[in-house]
């Protein structure tokens, strides 16, 4: 990014202050809107275990069916 300064002559502060406002600028306009739904990680996705792996019946299926809560 280039920044020309066409009139005047700012100082060092206004400068940055200027630039300051440009990169907070651009940085919420490049940022999701607040509110928006944020897409679920897969890790984190119970479906990813859930869909691959049931308990087969016996003795032991008691102790592969427990699910840690969130």
């Amino acid at each position: 990014m280039t920044i020309k300064v066409l009139r005047g002559n700012p100082t060092p502060e206004e400068l940055a202050a200027a630039l300051a406002v440009v990169r907070a600028r651009a940085a919420a306009a490049s940022a999701p809107p607040s509110g928006a739904p944020v897409p679920r990680d897969s890790w984190s996705d119970p479906s990813r275990i859930a869909a691959s792996r049931l308990p087969q019946p016996g003795p032991t299926a008691w102790s592969r069916t427990y699910w840690p809560g969130s």
